[in-house]
């Protein structure tokens, strides 16, 4: 999948992010911020900065046999870090992109 096309996914991506997804571009520098939550009540804002190269969909679950149903399609922001290692993050209803 390239920039510009939205992923498949299982579940709706808030507007405001699919927006944001929807106009990246590869070689945009980006700063994507996640809530990650330990436990049930502890939560602090995970920050990671990055050169964006595409989003595409990724789909989880048991490699078993099972019911389509049960397995889940989220998109996922590929990018490269300051430090040239390629990474990527899933995104979630608490994520927010920033282009910078």
């Amino acid at each position: 999948m390239t920039a510009g096309k939205p992923p498949h996914t299982s579940r709706p991506i808030p507007p405001d992010v699919q927006a944001t997804l929807d106009q990246l571009k590869p070689g945009q520098r980006l700063r994507i911020t996640q809530i990650v939550k330990v436990g049930s009540t502890k939560t602090w804002p995970f920050v990671v900065e990055g050169v964006f190269r595409r989003v595409d969909s990724l789909a989880t679950g048991l490699a078993t046999d099972r019911l389509k149903e049960d397995d889940i399609v989220i998109p996922v922001i590929h990018f490269t870090k300051d430090n040239k290692e390629m990474s990527s993050v899933t995104v979630d209803e608490r994520t927010k992109i920033e282009v910078i």
